[in-house]
């Protein structure tokens, strides 16, 4: 028997992520069943199972696969001197992975936006995919709090904030930006980035206020 190439089996896995993600992001998590997959994917139960034992082991990947690929961008950006602006940031990397799921469509509109929703949602009662959240989730805002001691060492940024809730806001604008086009439809990914690069241009010429300094 011709053995099957690790790029088959790359492929073959991809498919079914990327069909789980389609039956998840248009019917929900809860209302989609094993068998849709299969439907979608037109693998056999052997096939898909080879890969996954079930739908929480399907969302659990597809969320560790995107968290993964976000951190892994920005901790590349935190080891620049000094880092990539925020706006320029952020629309690079969110631009990036709508791209990389720019073939996954639900009724004419990108399904990656309406995934996420549907991963939250499924976060509030499933112990598992929170706890992959979770890590997941940390471990950006770590990689975010680097970015910006690298721009308050470069003396981008104010010192007296504290790393990590510039990191916590900058996650919460994307998170936003993802949740408006589940809800109203797509955006570019210019219109985060010329709405951060206006908030960025607003001058402060009042005294710093009081705060503990990073360190």
């Amino acid at each position: 028997m011709a053995r099957v190439s690790q790029e088959h089996l790359d492929a073959r896995r991809r498919q079914i992520l990327d069909g789980a993600a389609l039956c998840f992001a248009r019917n929900g998590f809860h209302a989609t069943s094993m068998q849709d997959v299969l439907k979608e994917v037109d693998l056999s139960a052997g096939a898909v199972y080879r890969y996954f034992t079930g739908k929480e082991e399907l969302i659990g990947a597809i969320v560790a696969e995107v968290l993964g690929s976000v951190r892994a961008a920005f901790e590349e950006a935190a080891r620049q001197s000094p880092p990539p602006p925020p706006d320029e940031l952020l629309a690079h990397v969110l631009g990036r992975t709508l791209a990389e799921r720019a073939s996954l469509v639900v009724d004419g509109r990108p399904a990656f936006p309406r995934l996420v929703i549907q991963v939250w949602t499924e976060t509030l009662r499933n112990d598992e995919l929170a706890a992959v959240l979770r890590e997941g989730y940390g471990s950006v805002r770590g990689a975010w709090a680097r970015i910006v001691e690298g721009y308050q060492d470069a003396g981008m940024m104010r010192t007296d904030v504290d790393p990590d809730h510039v990191a916590r806001t900058m996650i919460a604008s994307v998170l936003g930006f993802i949740a408006q086009q589940s809800l109203f439809g797509p955006a570019p990914v210019e219109v985060l980035q010329q709405g951060l690069r206006a908030l960025m241009s607003m001058r402060d010429d009042g005294p710093a206020p009081a705060g503990p300094a990073r360190g």
